[in-house]
Parts: structure tokens; C-alpha cells; sequence
């Protein structure tokens, strides 16, 4: 009795019978338990997908502060940042007093924010399928119903993206780059998903990894019909060794996508319907 009073006042009076449903503990991808008595009202997010999931979910004025990349939805741009999502500024979190830290596996920051006694939520997605299951996730943490709705658009998005790919570029053989590490985006990944729904070949097997480093003589090897890259790493790109032998270098098939419609493409959240009909756009243009 003396520990569910004690609950009804951290509540607050206002909120005690809804506090009392929600309590539930919420397990994370490392396999963590994290008990989260109410739904968080001061969230701090360290991933853009994170960041554009919780907003889509219908919280987003519980977001206190993000990553110096989350720049979507417009109104977090307002947010204080709290430096980027491997190395944040700590201090700056905690001063920001969060009830929820979410973040990715990656993060080298996990275990101090929790000796520090914040709440902290690792939700990584790679694929279609982690995205699916994060935001069911972000349901039990938010107390939202919102994830089967968002994964409806999502899915349905990608599907007209797909419809409107003509039957002369499907079957392309095409390499995606992330960036000019350069890091590919493999079949495994979410992008690599997405083009296996689209119709195209991805010359990047599963094998590799969702998202691996690839030698340029990979590709020169390959001999890809398409390149899509963003703009930002896409200079010099004809004057690499080999490249302007490449098929799609050759015949003018690269799509080059500008730093926002990069920042769509890269992030496995409630936009991957619109990264979808833009990689469709760039097929329909540059189809042979």
C-alpha cells in the first residue's frame, strides 16, 4: 500500500488512475528492462529516426532536446542540442532533467546517463522489420496506439513507390552510397529493403552487412547500370580510379540527392514512404 501511494504522488493526483494502467516495464534492444512508471513528458532523443518516430507518434512537445542532427519535423529545430548521437554532451542532458533518454546502441553514453540514474532506452533500427518493432516500442513508452497507423502509411507509401517504377528499370543493378567512406547500403539494410520492393538489384549482397565499407574497385568490379548518392559525397566522383569506365558514370545514370532529400533516404523512420518515391523518381528518370 505504502509503495502504490507513493506511486499515485509521483503521478500526481491528476494523472494516478492512468499512471496506475501504464506501469509497465519496457524491454529495449539490448535486452534491457527499464521501468517506466507513466509515459515520459521530457524526452531527449540522440537519433534523427528516433526523433521523426516519436513526432509521428503525436509527442513531439515531449521532446526537451535532440541530436545536432535532428532537423525534422521544423519544430525541432527549436530544441536545445545536445551534440551528436555517439558522444553527446552529458551535462547538457542531465541539466535538461529527461524521464526517458532514447538512443542507439552505438552510443559510447549508455552506461553513464544510467549511473547517473536516468532512464535510458537503446531503439536501433536497420531494417523494415526493426522499424515495424520500434515503434511498437515507442507505443509501450509513449502510452500512444499510434504504430500500427504510422507502419500503415509507411508500408502502403512504399508500395504506390513501387507501382510507379516502369517496367524498363526494373531489374537495374544499382549501388547505393551512404557516404564517401565510402559506405554502401547493402540488401540487409532498410534501404536496401526498400529497393528489393522497388525492383531493382542492389550489387552490395546481404553478406557484406546492412551497411559496409566498400573498396571503389568494388564497384568499378561491378560495373553498376545506376549510382545513387547524395550530393555531399558525390563530388569527384567521376575522377575516382576506374569510375568513369562504370556503366552508369558513363551514361549519365547518377542520381544526386540534395543534403534534405539525403536525410530522408538515410533514416529508418516515418519517412521511408517519401525515401522511397525519391529513389522511384530516380529510376524513372534514368531508366535506359
Amino acid at each position: 500500500m505504502t509503495r502504490f501511494l507513493r506511486a499515485l504522488l509521483a503521478c500526481g493526483a491528476w494523472l494516478a488512475f492512468g499512471c496506475a494502467a501504464h506501469a509497465l516495464p519496457v524491454t529495449d534492444e539490448r535486452g534491457a528492462v527499464v521501468d517506466l512508471p507513466v509515459p515520459p513528458q521530457r524526452i531527449v532523443t540522440l537519433l534523427p529516426s528516433l526523433t521523426e518516430a516519436v513526432c509521428e507518434m503525436g509527442a513531439c512537445s515531449r521532446l526537451v532536446g535532440v541530436d545536432r542532427y535532428s532537423n525534422s519535423p521544423a519544430a525541432v529545430r527549436a530544441l536545445p542540442q545536445v551534440g551528436g548521437g555517439l558522444d553527446p554532451n552529458v551535462e547538457a542532458i542531465v541539466a535538461l532533467r529527461p524521464d526517458a533518454v532514447l538512443l542507439a546502441k552505438s552510443s559510447r553514453v549508455i552506461q553513464r546517463l544510467e549511473s547517473l540514474g536516468l532512464k535510458v532506452l537503446v531503439l536501433e533500427p536497420k531494417n523494415h522489420a526493426d522499424v515495424q518493432r520500434v515503434l511498437g516500442k515507442l507505443d509501450e513508452v509513449l502510452g500512444t496506439h499510434e504504430a500500427a497507423r504510422v507502419w500503415r502509411v509507411i508500408d502502403a507509401s512504399v508500395s504506390a513507390a513501387a507501382q510507379s517504377v516502369p517496367p524498363a528499370a526494373r531489374a537495374m543493378r544499382v549501388y547505393f552510397e551512404v557516404n564517401n567512406g565510402p559506405y554502401a547500403a547493402g540488401e540487409s539494410s532498410f534501404i536496401g529493403e526498400t529497393m528489393a520492393r522497388l525492383g531493382v538489384r542492389n550489387i552490395v549482397p546481404a553478406s557484406l552487412g546492412p551497411f559496409p565499407k566498400i573498396n571503389p574497385e568494388y564497384v568499378v568490379r561491378a560495373n553498376p547500370d545506376l549510382i545513387m548518392v547524395g550530393e555531399r559525397s558525390a563530388t569527384g566522383l567521376e575522377q575516382r580510379p576506374g569510375w568513369a569506365g562504370i556503366r552508369a558514370v558513363r551514361e549519365g545514370r547518377v542520381c544526386r540527392f540534395t543534403a534534405a532529400e539525403s536525410d530522408v533516404l538515410v533514416r529508418p523512420g516515418p519517412r521511408m514512404g517519401e525515401a522511397a518515391r525519391l529513389m522511384a523518381k530516380c529510376l524513372v528518370d534514368k531508366a535506359p
